[in-house]
């Protein structure tokens, strides 16, 4: 069974999870209403996509 010569340092193991964080999605802004939503998706505060209102909302 494989096991390793020598510890493994914090500084080796940091630099190797370095690319592992999450970032967050990206935003769009709705041209209809304003609100950030994701692109390509309904918006989920007037629900129009492209222009056209796709579901109901209840708005205030």
């Amino acid at each position: 069974m494989a096991v390793p010569k020598r510890k493994t340092s914090k500084a080796r193991r940091d630099k190797r999870r370095s690319h592992d964080g999450l970032t967050n999605p990206p935003r769009s802004i709705c041209p209809q209403c304003n609100a950030p939503k994701l692109p390509h998706r309904i918006c989920g505060e007037c629900g129009s996509y492209k222009g056209r209102t796709v579901i109901e909302t209840d708005q205030d």
